[in-house]
């Protein structure tokens, strides 16, 4: 069972609205068996871009019903249902805060008919309502008016279920408020995950990189991350599709591969501090860093020649450290020169080396 939605506000910062009208029709999948309109008193003025769009004006609601006046049959409308809404994180988002002024938590399964239809009607020039349904010959009236748009949407839904053959896509799409779906996700990618020190990439569902971590275990920082419930971890949540990853060995190379990358990548949901860099010379003009690689018998090496960092790598033969030229050839050049320095001096002035050869 579904109740096809549509809300009408009264504009204005986000979750401060208040509903003007609102218009729900329960449907049972092939035809409208309840339904309930009605305009809302939203005890404050209605912004006036939305009164020239909507034509409901603060007069008009005067003696409307407030909205805890109706709060109960609009619970009893869409008891057991999905609700359905063209951009439906809207229409949902403003009947829970509306419910959570009342101190009810109103909590429904989802779906979007914008997202459904760019799915299952592709190629379209614009996916808003009324283009959208202009477009497939659906009949409208009283646009941005709730029970019209509310209509529309009935008559664009049913297309879609005809549309969705194999009955997968829109059972696919339902969003649920327990996050079930999500929460599998999730597990899946912390499964997948491998249990390595190293530096991971939450790549989106374009394949994006949308966060950078690092980790001496990057399966648990992975876990840590999505255990969290700060508004950044939630939207990280939301968005990641996979997790790739690169295993470094030993902390030095997790730092400088995670610092670097940073630079590169500029993921959306790290947070970059504005660091003052002033360049530190090393002791020695010319060295070899030697760390542990990242299997037996590997090296991690970082070459510093005339007191710039030239590039880092691994090798695995001595042979391969020894000969300065096929050691070049073998490292990857660094760019950010002085910050790569600080972070190399830094680890020097604090950890035990594995090995430094003097050129």
């Amino acid at each position: 069972m579904y109740a096809i939605l549509d809300i009408e506000t009264t504009g204005g910062k986000f979750n401060e609205e208040g509903i003007t009208e609102i218009a729900i029709y329960k449907f049972d999948g092939h035809t409208t068996v309840d339904q309930f309109i009605s305009l809302v008193n939203p005890e404050k003025p209605i912004q006036e871009f939305v009164v020239k769009l909507t034509g409901i004006s603060n007069k008009m609601l005067k003696n409307a019903p407030k909205f805890y006046e109706i709060a109960k049959r609009i619970i009893e409308i869409t008891s057991d249902c999905i609700l359905v809404a063209h951009n439906t994180s809207f229409d949902y988002r403003i009947l829970c805060t509306e419910f959570d002024r009342l101190g009810y938590r109103f909590n429904r399964n989802t779906l979007c008919t914008v997202e459904l239809s760019q799915k299952l009607i592709v190629n379209q020039p614009s996916y808003s309502l009324g283009k959208l349904t202009k477009s497939l010959g659906i009949p409208m009236s009283d646009r941005h008016r709730a029970s019209g748009d509310a209509l529309a949407t009935v008559q664009l839904f049913k297309l879609l279920l005809e549309k969705d053959i194999n009955k997968t896509i829109i059972q696919g799409s339902i969003n649920y408020f327990d996050k079930r779906v999500q929460k599998k996700k999730l597990k899946t990618l912390i499964d997948e995950t491998p249990s390595i020190q190293g530096v991971f990439y939450i790549h989106d569902i374009n394949g994006r990189v949308i966060y950078l971590g690092k980790g001496k275990n990057i399966k648990t920082q992975v876990n840590k991350l999505f255990l969290k419930v700060t508004k950044r971890a939630l939207k990280i949540q939301e968005k990641a599709e996979t997790i790739s990853f690169d295993k470094t060995g030993n902390d030095l190379f997790t730092s400088l591969k995670f610092n670097l990358q940073l630079d590169i990548l500029s993921p959306k949901f790290n947070i970059k501090g504005k660091q003052k860099l002033i360049a530190k010379n090393f002791n020695n003009d010319d060295f070899i860093i030697i760390e542990k690689g990242r299997t037996i018998g590997e090296h991690a090496i970082i070459l510093i020649e005339n007191n710039e960092v030239f590039g880092y790598g691994f090798t695995n033969l001595n042979y391969q450290e020894n000969k300065l030229d096929i050691l070049k050839s073998i490292l990857t050049p660094i760019n950010n020169k002085i910050k790569t320095k600080n972070i190399i001096k830094n680890y020097l002035h604090k950890n035990k080396i594995h090995k430094i050869i003097r050129l």
